[in-house]
This record gives C-alpha cells, structure tokens and sequence, in this order.
C-alpha cells in the first residue's frame, strides 16, 4: 500500500523545493511579512510530532511481538548504544581538531566584562538533567503521560515492554497484534496526509528564519558557520562514509536515498518531522521493523552527531574569542563531559543551550557561561546542519546495526538505492507493498 506514489512523491519534492526558496526569498525581502508566516512551519512541525509517539508505538510493539527470541531486543539495543556511543565520541573529536586548527573565535577579541549575562540566564539557571535524572526520565510516571507528552524514549519504553508482553502470550496475543496492525495502516495514512502539507511548513519555518535573523547575520561570525559546516561535511563523506563502506555501501547512493527528508529537515530545522517516513524508507531497504523501531528512536536520544559537533564547536570559538587558551586537557575534559550532558539535550526545551552552559559550568569558571552569547545570533542559521546531520547519522546507524545483526540483504539494500521505488513512503509500504 503505496500512501504517497511515485508521482506524486516527485511533485511533493519539487514543492518542497520551492516552498524553501520561496520562503527565503520572502524573508529577505519582506522581514516583516516572514516572520509572520512562523505558525506555517510550527504547525506542520506540532502535526508530524502528535503522530510520532503512536507511530512509534505499534512500530515497536508490533515488531518485538513477532519476534521469535525476546533476547533480540535487548541485543539490538545494545549495539546501538555502542554505535551510538562511538560515533558521537568520533563526531566530537573532529570538530575539536578543526575548531583548534582553524581557531574561528581568534581575533575577536572580545572582553569577557562586557557580556550580557542577561541573555544567557535562563539557560544557564536551567537545571541540567545529569546521569541519573536522565535515566530516571525514562520511565514515565503514566502511560498517559508519556503519550501527551510526547516522550519519544518514554513512549519506546513501554511500547518494548507491551511487545514482550504479548510475544509471551502466544496466540491469546495474535489478536492484539493483529489490531495494533491494522491501527498502524491508519496512522501511516494520516502521515501520507500530514506530508503533503510538508512544502506549506518548509516555506513558512524559512521564511521566519530569513526574516527573523536576517542573512546580514550570516556575516558577522561567518568564519564559526563556516567551520561548523565543513566539520558537519567531513562526518558525513569521511566518518560515515567509512562506515558505510565498512558495510558494503556508497555513502553518496544513501544520501541520495532520504533526499525528500534533507529537504524537510533543511525546511523546518527539525530531524524529528522526517522521522516517520524516514522509518519507512529503512524498512523499505531491509531494516525489521523491530530493529527500525529500536533504533531510530534512541538515535533520536543518543546519536545527536550535529548536535555533539555544534557543542564543541561553540565552546572552542568562545574561547577563543575571549582570548581564553585551552589545552589539549581541557578539550579531553570537553569531550568526557559532553559525552554524558548531550545525552539529555533532545528531552529539554531549549537543551542545546542548557548543555552548553552545563558542560561550561564543570570547567571552574574557566570559559564564563554567560560567552554562550556570541553565539546565539547564529545558531538558527546552524540548526539546519545539526538536524541534517543528525538525521543522516541515524539513517546510516540503523543500517550498520542491521548488518551487525546479520539481518541486512545488501543485493536488495543495492538494488533499493540503484533504483528507488519512490520518494517520500511510510512504513505501511515496507509492510504491505
């Protein structure tokens, strides 16, 4: 059951397309009528995100419930994490090489009593979610709750455990399946619906942006978006380029593969509202739908690779700006620290920030939290690349943990990539084409 055709997928493309141009275009030149067109793009956001949560619900449930070893569940989620953990550490490591090398804060030379702490207060009197609250989270104090609320990794939770639960009731839990089958046929559909409604959100999320900020504020810390950019091109051509030869695969064939969802991430700067069709297409291409299931949503938790490249980004240009030297301990510190406050940076409104002035806080005063406003002129000019980067990582993550698995037919996964069905599908194509 094809929910949006290949014809209509091409067109869908083709607005998309327009929408982002038209949006800028508007922003540019009418500012004020840009910023206007914001409910265009948050509305079609808030509509991918109410349907994410059941999504992933039956995804999960229905997957794990046919499995044959519940063991499989709590290995593939294992090596995820491991993947994830790696990747991440990998991800980190380079941005702090170029942001040393290139130094994109040196010459600013700003002084540090002449921050507005104001601007940066809220962030920085945030509480930070550590180690333990962040686990704690998981687990939602109603199921209820964790669906109104949209808890992705809460919702995954229980979904795992609901799984189990009727893999161990054998045919008394067929029927269950069946339902939670035919419940999910429906909510591809409405996906099917939401995202022709995806150029109408690209051209209003742009529009605000362009209108909003201005490109003119491109221009004054260009040297940081630069670096920022070609640190995010370097993990996706060279790091997971690497994995995906390791694989059997050419990266450029998998780009390619989600270019309908770049275009949407690229509209609307938000990796989740590519997520559902993104979960398609990596079923379409082999992935189960258990191990689909598992791993997209946790990449979506833990393998924040734009996200943990802009972290170490903006801590070395400040520093540098502020004329503060770090050595190659302090960035080793940096990344130990990271490796465990990004973790909670998908889960909090305004997290990104939140972790930088949390990670700032554990190095004893020695780059001051309130430098974290040299960069806020710019990070919505930069929240493109992190989703885009984001999103790809997850996209080559599931298929690496497929073939970890041994679960991961690369003639067909080749043959999908040579020649794609169509563009834009939902998971209902993988299941029932």
């Amino acid at each position: 059951m094809a929910v949006v055709t290949a014809k209509a997928s091409k067109s869908l493309y083709i607005q998309v397309i327009l929408g982002v141009l038209i949006g800028a275009a508007l922003g540019h030149f009418w500012p004020s009528l840009g910023v206007q067109m914001q409910p265009f793009g948050d509305g079609f956001i808030k509509l991918v995100r109410m349907i994410i949560a059941p999504i992933i619900f039956v995804t999960v449930v229905v997957g794990i419930a046919k499995l044959s070893d519940a063991r499989e569940v709590g290995r593939i989620g294992l090596k995820a994490i491991i993947y994830f953990e790696v990747l991440t550490t990998a991800a980190m490591a380079i941005s702090l090489v170029v942001g040393h090398v290139i130094r994109p804060g040196a010459g600013l030379n700003v002084d540090p009593a002449t921050l507005d702490k104001s601007a940066v207060a809220r962030y920085a009197n945030a509480p930070h979610q550590g180690v333990a609250d962040f686990l704690l989270n998981i687990i939602p104090n109603t199921v209820v709750d964790a669906f109104a609320r949209g808890e992705i990794l809460q919702v995954l939770l229980f979904a795992v455990l609901f799984g189990l639960g009727l893999s161990r009731m054998g045919k008394n839990g067929k029927q269950v399946v069946h339902f939670l089958d035919q419940a999910g046929g429906a909510l591809f559909e409405v996906i099917g619906l939401i995202m022709r409604l995806a150029p109408l959100g690209a051209f209003g999320a742009m529009a605000f942006t362009i209108g909003r900020y201005g490109i003119g504020a491109l221009a004054q810390l260009g040297l940081l978006m630069l670096c920022f950019y070609l640190t995010c091109a370097l993990f996706i051509f060279v790091v997971l380029g690497l994995v995906a030869r390791v694989i059997g695969l050419n990266i450029l064939k998998i780009l390619r593969y989600v270019k309908e969802e770049f275009l949407i991430v690229l509209g609307t700067s938000s990796s989740e509202a590519a997520m559902p069709t993104l979960m398609g297409k990596l079923e379409r291409l082999g992935c189960g739908q258990s191990l689909v299931g598992l791993t997209v949503p946790l990449g979506y938790a833990f393998n924040l690779d734009g996200s943990s490249i802009y972290f170490t980004m903006a801590i070395a240009f400040i520093a540098q700006a502020l004329n503060i030297p770090l050595s190659w301990g302090d960035y080793i510190l940096i990344l130990a620290v990271l490796l465990l406050t990004s973790k909670g940076a998908a889960t909090v409104t305004g997290g990104g920030f939140i972790t930088l002035a949390a990670t700032l806080a554990t190095m004893n005063g020695k780059v001051p939290v309130a430098g974290m406003v040299l960069v806020l002129g710019v990070d919505r000019f930069m929240s493109e690349a992190r989703a885009i980067t984001n999103l790809f990582g997850n996209t080559v993550a599931t298929l690496f943990v497929a073939w970890w698995e041994g679960a991961l037919d690369l003639d067909h996964v080749r043959r999908e990539l040579d020649h794609p069905a169509s563009g834009i599908e939902t998971p209902a194509t993988a299941v029932e084409a």
